[in-house]
């Protein structure tokens, strides 16, 4: 395991956190801060998505889009 090295500040507010009885040890810390930054990065890539979502939507509503055949995608089109 790796060692962790904390600023005055965060080392305060760590203590403070523990002394307040929110997280037993330093280690409860890490890990709740590191869960938080896991959702932050999976809410970064929901809301790429959905704005490539939205782009896309108003690409089709505004005529910019070719229509899709999936028989040019069975087998023995050329495609496969």
């Amino acid at each position: 395991m790796p060692n962790v090295h904390l600023t005055e500040q965060m080392e305060s507010y760590v203590q403070g956190q523990i002394r307040s009885g929110a997280y037993a040890n330093l280690s409860e810390v890490v890990r709740a801060g590191i869960r938080m930054l896991m959702e932050r990065d999976g809410a970064r890539q929901f809301y790429a998505l959905k704005a490539e979502l939205e782009q896309a939507l108003r690409d089709a509503e505004s005529g910019g889009f070719e229509e899709f055949d999936p028989l040019a995608y069975e087998p023995g089109s050329g495609l496969d």
